[in-house]
C-alpha cells in the first residue's frame, strides 16, 4: 500500500508577483531598466534619457520623479551606451610602476581629487615594472575606451604605450625620456633635490656621501648625476661611492650591507628614494650602527612613511598632490584639444629634515 502522493509547489509568498526589476528571492534580481524607470515616474522613455543627461529642457517637478523612481529602483545608466552616444566614457586610466611605492599612492590622490572635478572617473593599473604587464593594462585600458591615460613612473618606452600614446591624449609623470609627440610630461628637478641631500649632509660635516641609485629610469639617472655634480662642486669627489640598485626596500638594504662593510665605509647615504632609505635603515639595525650618530641617511619622495616618528627621516620633497593635480589638468585640456603641443611641467623639491641625520662622527 503506497502512501498518499505528495507535490511540490513554489508560490509567491506574502504578495503579488515582483515588478519588472524588483527580486522574486531567486538568485539575484534583474536589473530595472529606462523602461522600468519610466513606468514608475509615469512619463516616457525619452524624457527619462532627457534627464538622466542632465538636459535643462525638463520641468523640476519631472525631474524630481524621474530621479525618484530611478532610486527606488536602483537604476543605474548603461555607461557603455552613454559613451557610445557622447563618443566618449569620461575615464581616465592611470598606470603605477608599482603600488607598493607610497609616493604613487599620494600621487593618485591628488589626481583623482582634480579628475572627479573635471567629471572624470580614475581607474588604476600596476605595471609591476614589467613590459608585459604594462602592455597587458594599458591595452585593457584603451578596450574600456578611456578618455586619457596618466603614466605614473613608466615611459611610454614600448611599442604598446607608445602605440597607445599616439592617439590617445596622455600625460607621463616622473620620466623625461618620452619621444612621443602630444604627450605632457610631470616632473620634480631631480638634479636640484640630489645637490639639496648632499649640501645638507656636507654642511653637517660629512665627507664620506655615498648615493644608492634607483631603477633604470630618467629620475634615477638625474639623482645620481645631480649627486656627483654636488660632490664635485663640494670638492668631495674622491669620496663619491655609488651603489647601484632598485626603488624597494629590500635592495636599499642589500645595496647598503655593501657600502657599510667596506674599510672606508661611507658616514652618510643618500638614497634614490624612501622605500630605498628603509632598508638603508634595516642594514645600519643589522650592523649595530646608531642612526645619526654613526650614520646619516636622506631619502627621495618625502612619503608619509618618513614622517613617522620612530622614522623619522631627512627626505626631499616631491609635492605629490600638486603634481597630482597638475597632471589632472593637463590631462583635461589635452582631451578638449589633442592637437596642442607636448609641454613639461617642472616642480621644485624641498628638504625636509628629521632625526636620520646629525653631525659627523669624529675621525678620532
Amino acid at each position: 500500500m503506497t502512501g498518499p502522493s505528495t507535490r511540490t509547489t513554489t508560490r509567491n509568498v506574502g504578495g503579488p508577483r515582483p515588478e519588472s526589476g524588483a527580486s522574486d528571492g531567486f538568485g539575484p534580481r534583474p536589473r530595472p531598466t529606462i523602461r522600468n524607470v519610466a513606468e514608475r515616474a509615469g512619463v516616457s522613455k525619452s524624457l527619462v534619457s532627457l534627464v538622466l543627461r542632465g538636459s535643462p529642457h525638463v520641468s523640476e517637478h519631472r525631474r524630481e520623479a524621474v530621479l525618484q523612481a530611478a532610486k527606488e529602483l536602483g537604476y543605474r545608466p548603461n555607461a557603455v551606451a552613454r559613451s557610445l552616444v557622447e563618443g566618449r566614457t569620461h575615464l581616465v586610466g592611470a598606470l603605477v610602476a608599482d603600488l607598493h611605492n607610497p609616493f604613487y599612492a599620494e600621487f593618485l590622490d591628488g589626481l583623482q581629487e582634480s579628475l572627479h572635478g573635471d567629471g572624470l572617473r580614475l581607474l588604476i593599473g600596476s605595471g609591476r615594472s614589467n613590459s608585459g604587464f604594462e602592455g597587458d593594462a594599458v591595452e585593457a585600458f584603451l578596450e574600456l575606451r578611456v578618455d586619457g591615460l596618466v603614466l605614473l613612473g613608466v615611459g611610454p618606452a614600448t611599442s604598446t604605450l607608445a602605440e597607445a600614446a599616439a592617439y590617445t591624449p596622455t600625460v607621463v609623470v616622473g620620466e623625461r625620456d618620452v619621444d612621443v609627440e602630444g604627450v605632457d610630461v610631470v616632473v620634480v628637478d631631480d638634479e636640484q633635490g640630489a645637490r639639496l641631500a648632499v649640501d645638507h649632509l656636507a654642511e653637517l660635516g660629512h665627507k664620506r656621501i655615498a648615493h644608492i641609485s634607483g631603477t633604470p629610469s630618467s629620475a634615477a639617472r638625474l639623482r645620481c648625476q645631480g649627486y656627483r655634480d654636488a660632490m664635485r662642486d663640494r670638492g668631495l669627489e674622491p669620496y663619491i661611492m655609488i651603489e647601484k640598485g632598485e626603488f624597494t626596500e629590500e635592495d636599499g638594504r642589500r645595496a647598503a650591507l655593501a657600502l657599510l662593510r667596506r674599510p672606508d665605509r661611507p658616514t652618510a647615504i643618500f638614497a634614490a628614494n624612501d622605500m630605498v632609505a628603509l632598508g638603508v635603515l634595516s642594514a645600519a639595525s643589522e650592523l649595530g650602527l646608531r642612526v645619526p650618530e654613526d650614520l646619516s641617511v636622506v631619502g627621495y619622495d618625502n612619503t608619509h612613511l618618513a614622517a613617522i616618528n620612530h622614522i623619522s627621516l631627512t627626505s626631499i620633497e616631491q609635492p605629490r598632490r600638486q603634481m597630482g593635480r597638475t597632471a589632472a589638468a593637463l590631462l583635461s585640456d589635452r582631451i578638449s584639444d589633442p592637437r596642442k603641443r607636448a609641454r613639461i611641467r617642472q616642480v621644485p623639491p624641498r628638504l625636509v629634515a628629521r632625526r636620520s641625520t646629525g653631525p659627523a662622527p669624529s675621525e678620532g
